[in-house]
């Protein structure tokens, strides 16, 4: 297979792909619509988890069904009095119903680039995208008659807006709960300055005369959302974490046809989207059962139920967790939970695609500027592959020169196919030129590409990163769409530097692609579009010097 062939498979191939992901877009099943959900008393019993049965770690099994509280606007969903948070990075909404934290706004991330006043919703409890953090306490099913507050209990609190202030490092937000008969709960979320981090606990005083016995429940409820362009995937859905099995994806069909059920020492367990998450982190030696499920109305469920824990009576105890509830910033994450930064998920590659957003963070600690960043990267990797592709292009060149005569053998043999391979293949072997020298040491860049994609699709640093003039997101795609019409040039110019099939048809063909990429990557991040044009420009002049020193007989 010569380099016009293996150009036009991986042409081919790509170009299916789009058009299989375009179908699944406009006839594949779509999430259904949250529908109304009973608020009765046998629903609320059926919708809180189940404390394990026996008093070992992590031995319960949760209730097949789970569906917790919500906005008005989300049908049939409970909802009490609204506590606002404001601290340098986020606006936060609590429910005293649950004590869930159900709204969560990032200030330093705009929705959209031209619109810095509209902050990113990443929680929220209202409309079709739900997504919401729960936690509660379970009485152990050896106490019948105790009480305890779940995501359903009603708190009380004492304030309805908190603020983080100027020198205050933390904030906590407190409410109450009693069963009535002598136990006491505080439910307290901690705030932290300059991080996404929020500490969630639970403390509890027994004066109920008879120990109190219980665990603590974790969970995050999510709704499935479509899909933010057709062109690009990226995974949203569950994640958990275990030293044992390490990064598990759970995605929502899961959920619903085989729900997760295993019992982890420390972990964390997160539900992802692009550039943000939120997540679950346990002590490190907390044994926890983690569980997903899929209560139906389109939510999905994943959460972690802890050990038993018991507070004699007359004394008080604490239950506690962490949640963060943010960005993919990787430094972060690392300082969170072990393996929480690869929520930054750059697949199989990841091994290579880590030290290249390494070396590109880096360069723009230097530069300042994502764009330029990128295309000093580009010039890194290009000077790192150049002898390689000095003899992919030394190939080519020697190919170009033999076309004259290509053409005639092919006219001298016509229709006989195993003539004109045999004679070829005579005439390659007088030349000492190997027809696959221009493709193998391409093939062995292609990790280093599809890394480096993966790097500035999934990095939130580069999210809605300016450039220079119009191009003021570089998570985006071109509004102009100069970027596209100057890769596809370059396309078409490393075309013309290639040598011409002899076959007419795939010469058509191979001319078109610069027209369909073109039309595919107009809709493509503005980052990564300016790669595919930096790699090019550079490859160009490259293959153009080489082209140009064989054609004159110079070595």
């Amino acid at each position: 297979m010569d380099f016009q062939k293996l150009i036009l498979w991986l042409a081919l191939s790509f170009t299916l792909l789009m058009l299989w992901e375009a179908w699944k877009e406009d006839y594949g099943l779509k999430p259904v619509q949250p529908t109304a959900i009973s608020s009765t008393e046998a629903e609320i019993s059926k919708d809180t988890p189940s404390a394990p049965t026996v008093t070992t770690a992590t031995q319960g099994v949760m209730s097949n069904s789970d569906t917790p509280s919500a906005q008005p606007s989300a049908p049939g969903m409970k909802v009490g009095q609204r506590i606002s948070i404001n601290t340098d990075l986020v606006h936060a909404e609590i429910d005293t119903t649950g004590g869930d934290l159900r709204l969560v706004d990032l200030l330093n991330y705009p929705k959209e680039a031209n619109h810095p006043e509209v902050p990113v919703r990443l929680m929220n409890d209202s409309g079709a995208d739900v997504f919401i953090a729960q936690s509660g306490l379970l009485p152990s099913s050896n106490m019948p008659g105790s009480a305890a507050p779940n995501h359903h209990a009603v708190f009380t609190s004492n304030k309805s807006e908190y603020s983080l202030a100027d020198g205050q490092d933390t904030l906590d937000v407190r409410m109450y709960w009693n069963d009535g008969k002598g136990v006491q709960v505080i439910k307290i979320y901690t705030f932290h300055r300059g991080s996404y981090e929020v500490g969630v606990r639970y403390e509890l005083k027994n004066n109920s005369g008879q120990d109190w016995k219980g665990h603590m429940y974790r969970q995050l409820q999510r709704s499935e959302i479509g899909r933010e362009s057709m062109f690009l995937y990226t995974y949203t859905g569950g994640v958990v974490y275990s030293e044992e099995e390490k990064y598990e994806k759970i995605d929502f069909s899961d959920m619903a046809d085989k729900p997760f059920s295993r019992d982890i020492t420390g972990g964390w367990g997160a539900m992802i989207q692009h550039y943000f998450l939120g997540a679950w982190v346990p002590a490190a030696q907390e044994g926890n059962h983690y569980y997903s499920k899929s209560p139906g109305n389109n939510r999905y469920i994943i959460g972690m139920i802890g050990q038993e824990n018991t507070i004699a009576a007359g004394e008080t105890g604490t239950l506690q967790a962490k949640l963060y509830v943010g960005p993919k910033l990787q430094d972060s994450l690392e300082e969170v939970a072990p393996g929480l930064e690869l929520t930054v998920d750059y697949g199989i590659l990841t091994l290579i695609a880590e030290p290249l957003f390494w070396l590109l963070d880096k360069i723009h600690g230097v530069v300042k500027n994502w764009g330029w960043s990128i295309i000093i990267l580009t010039i890194f990797i290009k000077l790192a592959f150049y002898k390689l592709s000095e003899t992919s292009y030394r190939s080519m060149a020697n190919m170009r020169k033999l076309q004259p005569r290509l053409a005639a053998i092919k006219e001298r043999h016509g229709s006989d196919r195993e003539a004109l391979n045999r004679a070829m293949m005579t005439m390659y072997k007088e030349e000492k030129i190997n027809p696959l020298g221009g493709c193998l040491p391409i093939l062995a860049q292609i990790p280093v590409f599809i890394s480096l994609y993966w790097v500035l699709l999934e990095s939130v640093e580069l999210r809605q990163a300016d450039f220079i003039l119009w191009l003021n997101d570089l998570s985006s795609a071109d509004p102009y769409f100069v970027l596209p019409l100057l890769m596809g040039a370059t396309m078409l110019i490393q075309f013309k530097l290639n040598p011409t099939p002899l076959d007419p048809i795939q010469a058509k063909v191979m001319m078109m692609l610069p027209i369909i990429f073109t039309v595919f990557f107009a809709f493509f991040p503005a980052g990564l579009v300016l790669y595919w044009v930096a790699n090019n420009t550079l490859s160009i002049a490259q293959q153009w010097y080489i082209t140009r020193k064989i054609e004159r007989g110079e070595k």
